[in-house]
């Protein structure tokens, strides 16, 4: 071959390659998280931003997570679980108790006196769910479970013994904390957060159930006056379960290494951090409310608060009779969440 059918051929693979289409650049996917607390809420700025936020970074940019608090997707509240399962949204943070037997197993852990902290309920929610939530997750791909700190009362009028509660209107955040209210006498409501500070500034209720940590977010420190925790400070009267959930779709369409980075930021992964972010921000809300000079900090003694413990026995009996109905095993499950618990409060 001589040299200038070589070069013939060099400069023909030359502009072959040319012209040959470049390497496609991994298509970015976005991804829309979609929540019914304000952007100013704590586990906003805290837990759902930063979470993005390190899913973004850990994709170099391939996977984009936007966060949209406060309905702002359109919708209320409980059918937050709806619109992730039919794929509206992406991702949704919600309480599954705002939608009642929607997830009844799930409630176990917002049994009054059961919890003991953030961490532990978290921690022992993940092994609950391998055992016994594969049915009530399957339209979902699961993030993360999770809980709060846990509920203290919040009024305008003092809270010091149980008599005090009969007939005082009072807002519960879940069934179960609805139930709670009834069973220690009050005239227990269930509405959306939103609706709170209306009602408390009309006198509609007198009061609510909820924890230091949200309460920034609906001014519970102009709203109440008192604010009323059980004795010893680890015996609560309730928390809400959060559930952190995925349409299967959005997940299973992603990449396997985009797949990683969601795993990696998901489940046991996640949970101590996300318990310890929950003390810690519960800590920040109590601040809030102490800012307020005219705010009082009561805790009830020791022995009024065995009969609160003593009266809320019909939660348990009413909850276990709701899982005999359905037919599962509601004492096997709470023998289970309660040493679970304990597993994890030890450590």
């Amino acid at each position: 071959m001589n040299n200038k059918v070589v070069i013939g051929l060099v400069a023909a693979l030359g502009c072959a390659l040319s012209l040959a289409p470049a390497p496609a650049m991994s298509q970015e996917i976005t991804l829309r998280l979609h929540t019914f607390l304000p952007p100013i809420a704590n586990p906003v700025r805290t837990f759902l931003i930063p979470w993005a936020k390190k899913v973004t970074e850990a994709s170099k940019g391939r996977l984009k997570v936007q966060v949209y608090p406060a309905m702002q997707l359109g919708g209320r509240p409980p059918q937050l679980l709806d619109q992730v399962r039919d794929g509206v949204v992406d991702i949704a943070w919600v309480l599954p108790g705002f939608s009642p037997g929607r997830m009844p197993k799930i409630e176990i852990f917002e049994l009054p006196f059961l919890t003991k902290d953030a961490v532990s309920t978290t921690l022992a929610m993940q092994d609950f769910q391998d055992k016994w939530l594969q049915d009530e997750l399957k339209d979902f791909h699961p993030l993360l479970l999770h809980a709060t700190e846990g509920f203290l009362f919040m009024t305008k009028k003092p809270i010091r013994t149980l008599a005090d509660m009969r007939g005082m209107k009072l807002r519960g955040a879940s069934r179960t904390g609805v139930w709670a209210l009834e069973a220690l006498g009050a005239a227990a409501v269930g509405v959306d957060l939103n609706e709170l500070p209306t009602m408390m500034s009309k006198g509609t209720i007198s009061g609510t159930l909820l924890p230091y940590e949200i309460s920034p977010a609906v001014k519970m420190q102009n709203l109440a006056d008192y604010f009323t925790v059980l004795s010893p400070p680890q015996d609560r009267l309730g928390t809400v379960v959060f559930t952190f959930v995925m349409n299967k779709n959005s997940y299973a369409k992603l990449p396997p290494d985009l797949k990683k980075i969601i795993d990696a930021n998901s489940g046991r992964n996640i949970a101590r951090a996300a318990g310890e972010n929950w003390v810690e921000i519960e800590k920040k809300g109590e601040g809030v409310m102490r800012s307020k000079s005219k705010n009082k900090f009561e805790t009830i003694s020791p022995a009024e608060t065995a009969k609160f413990r003593a009266a809320s026995k019909p939660v348990y009996d009413r909850f276990l009779a709701q899982m005999k109905k359905l037919g599962f095993d509601g004492d096997a499950m709470l023998a289970d969440a309660r040493a679970m618990i304990d597993k994890y409060s030890k450590n």
